[in-house]
């Protein structure tokens, strides 16, 4: 303390008086601190669109959806009729434009193929991230890329069944038979909660995995990708083709197909990535 401060006389402060000072002591820091902090800390976060893929619903991204609230992220899972990658596409860019601000468009297995068709001119659309998940070019499908690479096993353990639309034309719905199912699908994951899953399955339509992309959103998209190491739906050689193509930011990891209930930690902390990197 300088000698001018010790020459001055002590004056007593009053309780009250204190408690003032120190309330606005603590706001100005307050306001201090939000002046200093990064404009990105500041800015809204993405809503984060999950778009769900085959022989899946919605409570498959239960893990992941309660990581990303946790951190503050708007989250919606998004109904996937899985009729084919164009028609799903258009139901899946009219949520984006009814979402308010910029999204982060997930995808997993199939729906891979929806995102990469509906964030196509996608100004909403920030990033693209795929979770054990197809990438097709135009001319490209579902099958061809399954086929393209060895390792896959989901042939052997469909279940088809016949359908009739409502326009009467009929069709071919695939499910994955139940007591396969958690070896091909959720071999990671437990035992009673994969027969949970193989109870509650969507089907897809047979149409849908042949039906050929004609866009490809990751090619102007910054892009991350999930890739499964042990999935016996689509080969990882198949899931490293597509991701290396795309100029990726990839994550691997030692999972079954059905990597976002076995390592939603995983799942969720590339989303986020993703998230942070657009804002």
């Amino acid at each position: 303390m300088s000698s001018t401060e010790n020459s001055r006389p002590r004056r007593f402060v009053t309780g009250a008086a204190a408690g003032a000072a120190a309330v606005a002591f603590a706001v100005a820091g307050t306001a201090n601190a939000a002046t200093e902090a990064p404009a990105a800390d500041r800015a809204p976060k993405p809503t984060v669109v999950l778009e769900r893929g085959a022989f899946a619903d919605g409570s498959s991204w239960d893990g992941v959806i309660a990581r990303l609230r946790h951190d503050g992220y708007p989250v919606v899972a998004a109904a996937d009729p899985l009729r084919g990658p164009a028609s799903d596409a258009a139901g899946l860019r009219s949520l984006v434009h009814h979402t308010k601000g910029p999204v982060v468009l997930v995808g997993h297995s199939y729906g891979g193929s929806v995102i990469s068709e509906a964030a196509v001119d996608e100004p909403q659309v920030k990033a693209l991230v795929y979770v054990a998940a197809f990438l097709p070019a135009p001319g490209e499908s579902a099958l061809q890329l399954t086929g393209q690479f060895p390792g896959s096993t989901l042939s052997g353990t469909l279940d088809a069944v016949p359908v009739t639309n409502a326009d009467g034309s009929t069709g071919t719905d695939l499910y994955i038979q139940q007591d396969k199912f958690r070896a091909q699908f959720a071999a990671d994951v437990p035992a009673e909660r994969a027969a949970l899953a193989a109870a509650s399955q969507r089907p897809i339509a047979q149409a849908a995995l042949t039906e050929k992309a004609t866009a490809a959103a990751w090619r102007t998209v910054p892009t991350w990708d999930v890739i499964t190491t042990e999935d016996l739906n689509i080969p990882a050689a198949a899931q490293r083709f597509m991701a290396e193509r795309a100029h990726a930011h990839t994550t691997e990891v030692a999972a079954s197909h059905s990597v976002a209930v076995s390592h939603p930690d995983v799942v969720a902390g590339v989303i986020e990535k993703a998230a942070r990197a657009t804002r």
